[in-house]
């Protein structure tokens, strides 16, 4: 049994290309085109009913909200703005007009407060669960930020709390487009990229990219209030590791910028570890000094 990150790395190996104006293919959260001085910003997500979705326990117009907002999380995690959007729907019979409107009610009022258009798409009618495939533009108004980018000494920061997404929180997330652009244009961000799958997971997209390895330091992860507070000190830890689509940002800066960052107030960021070592030694600090290899406890879809 592999896993979608396998295919990912088969795929990829198949379809390089040689075009000057392909910045950067498939490996990041993006990908980037370049036209003419513009750096344009290319990423898609879709969404499956009964893998990624319940209809039973969820709205069309919260299904339509978040179909967007995965993918202004990915544009947010270059540092760019979110332009347009194409829209696919496969539907099902069962599913009427009026359910349908509410989807896309849900993607259009998220895509107006993120100034980013509906410019079109493509629907067809199946007998398979509904399915939704949203792809997106963005610009990057300087360099685009990649995974690939910390460097040795790098300190680690995290917006927001992490964990508790099953409680509903990856339903009505905040795509930290506004943070990251802020971010971006007052501080020299390394590296960066969204958390989707786990802190525990994501963070070795950036080791691995990077060829670096790094420490988080245990109780410097913020855990957030959903996280169940009548469980254990190391439960609740590993939810914040492991749960999966907080979609905050997961980004390295140097000392300097550090230091910055801690006397700001404007953005809700912690420091939880630092860049070091080889791209093997994912670490964790834990509270009583003692070093342990992180799990590699995130989110991955398998295939068989």
């Amino acid at each position: 049994m592999s896993n979608e990150f396998d295919l990912i790395l088969q795929i990829a190996s198949s379809s390089k290309t040689d075009a000057s104006d392909v910045q950067l293919g498939i490996g990041d959260d993006c990908a980037v085109w370049n036209v003419g001085e513009s750096r344009v910003l290319l990423a898609a997500d879709m969404l499956l009913e009964g893998v990624h979705f319940d209809l039973t326990q969820l709205t069309f117009y919260q299904v339509g909200r978040k179909a967007l907002a995965v993918n202004l999380s990915d544009i947010a995690a270059m540092g760019g703005e979110p332009k347009t959007a194409l829209v696919s729907l496969a539907v099902p019979p069962s599913c009427s007009i009026i359910e349908m409107t509410s989807l896309m009610d849900g993607l259009i009022a998220l895509g107006r407060e993120y100034g980013t258009t509906i410019v079109g798409g493509d629907t067809t009618s199946h007998d398979g669960p509904l399915l939704i495939n949203v792809a997106i533009t963005g610009l990057s108004h300087s360099s685009p930020i990649l995974r690939s980018g910390a460097k040795e000494g790098d300190f680690l920061f995290v917006t927001g709390a992490l964990g508790g997404s099953i409680s509903g929180h990856h339903w009505s997330f905040t795509p930290r487009v506004r943070e990251a652009i802020q971010l971006d244009s007052s501080f020299k961000i390394n590296s960066m990229i969204d958390l989707s799958d786990g802190l525990a997971s994501d963070i070795r997209h950036i080791a691995e990219a990077s060829s670096l390895g790094c420490i988080l330091e245990e109780r410097d992860i913020p855990i957030s209030d959903r996280v169940n507070h009548n469980l254990s000190d190391d439960e609740r830890i590993y939810h914040a590791l492991s749960d999966g689509e907080d979609y905050e940002l997961l980004f390295t800066v140097s000392q300097d910028d550090a230091e910055k960052l801690r006397k700001q107030n404007e953005i809700d960021v912690h420091q939880i570890g630092q860049m070091q070592g080889g791209p093997d030694q994912i670490m964790m600090k834990k509270i009583d000094g003692s070093l342990v290899e992180l799990p590699d406890s995130g989110w991955k879809h398998s295939l068989k």
